[in-house]
């Protein structure tokens, strides 16, 4: 009888050092986000099949636009002494804010850390609220409903658009909540 190797088990991850926090990223944290966007970038390529220019870097639009237009914030998140993510706001002087780009670095999923990043930055400006995902992300997916959920209970919508200028992707899924106080 062959030898049959022992099943491999994952250990299960530790809970990111305590505490969370979520501030206004700076122009020092630049060169920390821009690390944090190329793992940003490479999770989503997963949906988007964007591949990395020949120097190994994505599309930093979105990331440019968010250091430099007053309409816009950066959020970075740390887990005790170590970044963990980022939040990218646009739209601070529109009806709406959306949450463009949003980013939880795999060690510290999965702890809570993604759900108090993202509640934290939506309770800083309150109103009314746009954020898409991918449904072939399941995990973003759930994620994004729950969020929904814990910032408004059942009073939030989704609605699938289309990619703008990506016809080739699949439509993305929009959440719409506000958080204005009654």
């Amino acid at each position: 009888m062959p030898d049959v190797p022992a099943p491999v088990t994952e250990p299960v991850p530790e809970p990111p050092p305590a505490p969370v926090s979520v501030r206004l990223a700076t122009g020092a944290d630049r060169p920390t986000v821009d690390r944090l966007w190329l793992l940003f970038r490479h999770d989503m390529s997963q949906f988007d099949r964007a591949l990395p220019y020949p120097d190994g870097t994505f599309r930093s639009e979105r990331l440019d636009a968010a250091f430099t237009r007053a309409d816009w914030a950066p959020y970075l998140v740390t887990a005790g002494a170590s970044p963990a993510g980022f939040a990218f706001v646009r739209g601070l002087d529109a009806p709406a804010r959306v949450l463009n780009s949003f980013f939880v670095v795999r060690g510290a999923r999965g702890a809570g850390v993604g759900l108090h990043a993202a509640r934290e930055v939506v309770a800083r400006h309150p109103g009314p609220w746009e954020i898409a995902f991918q449904d072939a992300n399941t995990a973003a997916a759930a994620f994004w409903r729950r969020v929904a959920t814990a910032t408004a209970g059942a009073a939030w919508t989704e609605e699938q658009r289309g990619v703008p200028g990506r016809p080739d992707l699949p439509p993305d899924t929009w959440i719409t909540l506000d958080t204005t106080p009654r």
